[in-house]
């Protein structure tokens, strides 16, 4: 487990519990670097200053706000820490929720909360009522130089806290337009079978990145001198017959789920 980035304390009601957050998720993807095409070198990447035509690191640059055409108000890291918010140290509970009425498309993180030492049993207790209840708690915290809305719900023996994007944040779907078309019973009969009988538990460990292994094994025969060769992309056509398709796929996911039981 990484180191905690953050230390506060969950509160709600009269009630203080210190705790710490933690990272609750990583990116395995394969990092590449950017080399000049003529010779395989890696390039130095330097900054510029066109005002005083010099070159400087990074350790020489400053965040600055425009606040107008190339007038910028400087802040430094401790003025970050001054911000007069009680979120960046408190998780702020604000409320109780169904967390089933956040649509998913909000959120966004996942993290962990570990209680301190003196804090583990009001830590359990909010985890219970919380589970007992079916609510999850919504909050606001601050990092990463900005304030959160978050939701805090039971992981296990854990609480997590997921991030959730602000009403503002998440883009309207109403330019997308689907044309309407009529779905008669039996059609719709006929597919919920097909999702009855595909119907399964979600096993994490059952789904792997295979875009990723495939693409281990491209550089793999890169190094190794050898030729690759691509997938033919899969033509998309109309569907001539729906229910036929349907009851077809039935079938198939039939034989898969038996073919796994044994």
């Amino acid at each position: 487990m990484a180191k905690a980035f953050w230390k506060g304390a969950i509160s709600f009601g009269m009630v203080t519990i210190p705790v710490k957050m933690y990272v609750a998720a990583t990116s395995h993807g394969i990092s590449f670097h950017l080399l000049h095409k003529k010779c395989l070198t890696r390039p130095k990447q330097v900054l510029h200053c066109d005002e005083d035509n010099e070159y400087f690191s990074i350790k020489d640059t400053v965040r600055g706000y425009e606040y107008s055409k190339g007038r910028y108000a400087v802040l430094k890291d401790s003025d970050f820490e001054k911000v007069p918010v009680r979120t960046t140290h408190v998780i702020d509970i604000l409320g109780f929720i169904k967390e089933a009425e956040i649509d998913p498309s909000y959120f966004y993180g996942t993290h962990y909360l570990e209680p301190e030492e003196l804090a583990v049993k009001p830590y359990c207790l909010l985890r219970e009522t919380l589970r007992k209840s079916g609510r999850a708690g919504i909050a606001k915290i601050s990092f990463q130089r900005r304030e959160h809305l978050v939701c805090l719900r039971p992981l296990d023996d854990l609480l997590a806290l997921n991030t959730v994007h602000y009403q503002d944040e998440v883009l309207s779907p109403s330019k997308i337009e689907v044309p309407k078309v009529d779905i008669t019973a039996a059609e719709l009969k006929v597919a919920q079978s097909l999702v009855d009988v595909m119907t399964t538990t979600f096993q994490p460990d059952k789904y792997k990145d295979n875009y990723r292994i495939a693409l281990e094994k491209i550089i793999a025969a890169k190094i190794q001198g050898a030729e690759v060769k691509a997938i033919p992309e899969p033509k998309v056509k109309e569907i001539p017959d729906l229910m036929a398709a349907l009851r077809a796929s039935i079938a198939a996911a039939g034989k898969e789920v038996a073919t796994a039981r044994k």
